[in-house]
């Protein structure tokens, strides 16, 4: 039986090597809890603040500016409910985002709306991009908080973050951006881009599932989520997971190296698959492919299958993709972010997506190429039955 192929890296990633290697002494020798005065706590911390200092570096920060976190919803949830509930007294109380948001900030959107909060949400294009005057139109001086992401875990679109977060600042408000899918895929500088927080997370990247961070830019007040102690200057309190933090730090730093490599290669694979499939299924539906992308997310639907039938079909053939974003796993419903870009309901349930990454080779895409044809047949027919 032929290799599996692995093409849903916007899920998760493997852990790299390196940053397995790095994080092994922490579980062992190097134990301490960095608040400790002695040896091994004075050990923990130097190694807890080499971390925040080459994270911080990778996004153009300073250390003081990086506060870790469990991963990518946590840092949403901070960034947005922290922000908001400090701003809320002085009578700013609206959300501006969009609807094609990851569910961690739709969630935390909508619990700001249950304490007092007013949501508003942008237009989208079809190709699923802000439309940049209805985000104007709404953003006043009546908004707190602003949350955008720059790239869609869905499809992949590149939204125009440098633009939205200048026009909130013009405004008054916070800014925040989901930068998930996008960090070691485009280029972030927090000196160049005024955000006022933004959040990355390590399973993505190749280290654990588990650790994460959240930019927050000096100056820029928040209200902890959590309470009881004084780690990280009181934004996110509790014992410090270093083992992680030093994970996190060396797949950032190879993100952030690898990364103009990383786009061509992955961008020509991705074409490659897509021009593929439209060669032998003329009539499948590539979303988001006007528009800029991130070179690793291809979000295709197929008509007269469903999303079921067709991963289905895919996994019985040793290939692993996914429906959408995989927090909406054991639940294949219509995906919120085609809705909101106006694909039907009967095209949107069709679709799938495949996001490549360090697994994946010429081969594997020449593979699927190859399968895809017969495996769409099956699932049409799984669908007809």
């Amino acid at each position: 039986m032929a290799e599996p192929i692995y093409l849903d890296h916007a899920a998760t990633t493997p852990v790299r090597p390196e940053v397995l290697a790095a994080i092994e002494p922490f579980f062992g020798p190097r134990f301490g809890n960095p608040s400790s005065m002695h040896r091994w706590g004075r050990e923990a911390r130097a190694a807890l603040d080499e971390a925040r200092s080459r994270v911080a570096a990778c996004l153009g920060a300073q250390p003081d500016e990086l506060c870790f976190t469990s991963g990518g919803t946590e840092a949403d949830n901070l960034a947005i409910l922290g922000a908001w509930r400090a701003h809320r007294d002085a009578g700013r109380t609206a959300l501006v985002t969009t609807p094609i948001e990851h569910k961690a900030v739709l969630a935390a959107v909508h619990q700001a709306a249950k304490e007092g909060g007013e949501e508003r949400f942008t237009s989208m294009t079809r190709d699923g991009v802000v439309d940049v005057a209805s985000f104007r139109a709404i953003t006043n001086a009546n908004v707190s908080v602003c949350s955008i992401m720059w790239v869609n875990n869905e499809i992949g679109t590149i939204q125009p973050i440098p633009e939205l977060a200048q026009y909130a600042h013009e405004q008054g408000a916070f800014f925040h951006t989901d930068a998930v899918q996008a960090f070691g895929k485009v280029a972030i500088d927090a000196r160049a881009v005024p955000f006022d927080a933004l959040s990355i997370s390590g399973h993505k990247i190749g280290a654990p599932k588990g650790c994460g961070a959240m930019f927050i830019r000096r100056g820029a007040v928040i209200e902890p989520l959590f309470h009881g102690g004084t780690q990280d200057r009181g934004r996110r309190p509790g014992t410090e997971n270093v083992a992680y933090a030093v994970g996190l730090a060396v797949a950032a730093e190879l993100a952030v190296k690898e990364r103009e490599e990383h786009w061509r290669t992955l961008e020509a694979q991705r074409d490659r698959l897509e021009a593929l499939i439209l060669e032998k299924v003329p009539d499948a539906i590539i979303h988001g492919r006007g528009a800029p992308r991130a070179p690793h997310v291809s979000s295709i639907s197929v008509p007269g299958t469903d999303s079921e039938s067709l991963l289905m079909a895919l996994d019985l053939r040793g290939i692993a993709a996914s429906a959408g974003s995989a927090c909406q796993s054991g639940s294949i419903t219509p995906s919120h972010v085609l809705a909101a870009i106006g694909v039907s309901a009967d095209v949107a349930s069709a679709a799938i997506r495949m996001s490549l990454g360090s697994l994946t080779t010429d081969e594997c895409i020449a593979r699927v190429g190859e399968v895809f044809p017969a495996l769409v047949q099956k699932a049409r027919g799984m669908v007809a039955a």
